[in-house]
């Protein structure tokens, strides 16, 4: 009887830290894939901007809206922004439907955002080695950031031109559900709007999923277009924008942000399973955390105790100390409110 105590207690504890480390094992970025601003098409090509210090800001595109119909320097007037600029992708319209099994008739009332999202998951798989027939019926989660659906306002608008597409076709859901029934594949699919932080909080649920075993492989990041003005001018009202078009990060001169628009995706895998595979490894996330300020001074105002605690979730989670960081990436939203906190 000992020697069997003995022995279920090895095992419990083999048990115990196969568990502990599936809890704690990093994950790879085996691929990836972007469209930003400034014809950064690709990652090589977006580094390549942030090396060479480009400016990618640019006045809105006239296929966007009339931005002198829609201008005023001051933000407080009525239906007006009080800004000219943002970060804007060129041909955001265009699209081989067909490619992706999407008849002429759907596609007219598919948001950009699904397409653009298609198209980024496509080039991140293609990244990562993998072809759409090798990652068919596994357990692969698709995880999504969006914010808003500017075609939506746009639909609106014209409602004589609804039909039976324009549901799904603006549905923020279907921006994950699209991709997974694309490429037929069984993991999690999730769409998430937490605002700034949604691309984020989308690798940080994907990493959990891979460390729970509820996926094998994951699609996490985010899509953005800017495509009608009702947004801006919100924004523009509560004081948000920058009116000369540069965000002043940390600057005494700091006077709001340029939005953006764009799309980013990872191809994420558990270590273990990226070595075994033989796949590249571009670069290991050890930790992550999620949390909310609460009630605190504002409900869009940051929380200087709430960033501390993150950041030591995640520095935990990580099994590092803050010493063994070398980069820190802030939100540098560029506001005199924000700023200061988060520093």
């Amino acid at each position: 009887p000992l020697q069997n105590a003995v022995l279920l207690l090895k095992r419990a504890k083999a048990k115990l830290a196969r568990y502990e480390l599936a809890r704690s094992e990093p994950i790879a970025v085996v691929g990836m894939a972007c469209r930003f601003p400034g014809g950064a098409t690709t990652p090589g090509a977006f580094w390549q901007l942030l090396s060479d210090g480009v400016d990618a800001i640019s006045e809105v595109p006239r296929d966007r809206w009339d931005i002198d119909s829609c201008y005023d320097p001051d933000p407080a007037a009525s239906g007006k922004m009080n800004t000219r600029w943002g970060g804007f992708l060129e041909r955001v319209y265009d699209f081989d439907a067909d490619f992706f099994g999407i008849s002429p008739r759907e596609a007219v009332h598919v948001d950009p955002q699904q397409r653009l999202l298609l198209e980024v998951t496509w080039e991140a798989l293609e990244n990562a080695g993998l072809s759409s027939e090798r990652v068919a019926r596994t357990k692969t989660g698709v995880y999504v950031g969006a914010i808003g659906s500017d075609h939506l306002l746009l639909q609106s608008r014209n409602p004589d031109e609804v039909d039976i597409f324009s549901g799904t076709g603006v549905s923020l859901s279907i921006l994950a559900n699209r991709v997974s029934y694309l490429l037929n594949l069984h993991g999690p699919s999730v769409t998430m709007d937490t605002a700034c932080s949604s691309s984020l909080v989308t690798v940080h649920m994907a990493c959990q999923s891979l460390r729970r075993g509820e996926s094998n492989l994951a699609l996490a990041g985010g899509v953005n277009l800017i495509l009608s003005p009702e947004a801006t001018i919100a924004l523009s009202k509560a004081y948000m924008m920058s009116p000369d078009g540069r965000c002043k990060t940390f600057d005494a001169e700091a006077n709001g942000y340029v939005r953006g628009e764009g799309c980013g995706r990872v191809v994420l895998k558990r270590l273990s399973d990226a070595q075994a595979d033989g796949d590249r490894i571009v670069a290991l996330i050890r930790g992550t955390a999620v949390n909310h300020d609460g009630n605190s001074n504002g409900l869009t105002a940051p929380n200087g105790p709430a960033q501390e605690a993150v950041l030591r979730s995640a520095l935990k989670d990580a099994q590092l100390s803050p010493s063994e960081i070398g980069f820190v990436e802030a939100h540098g939203s560029g506001t005199k409110l924000g700023d200061p906190i988060e520093m």
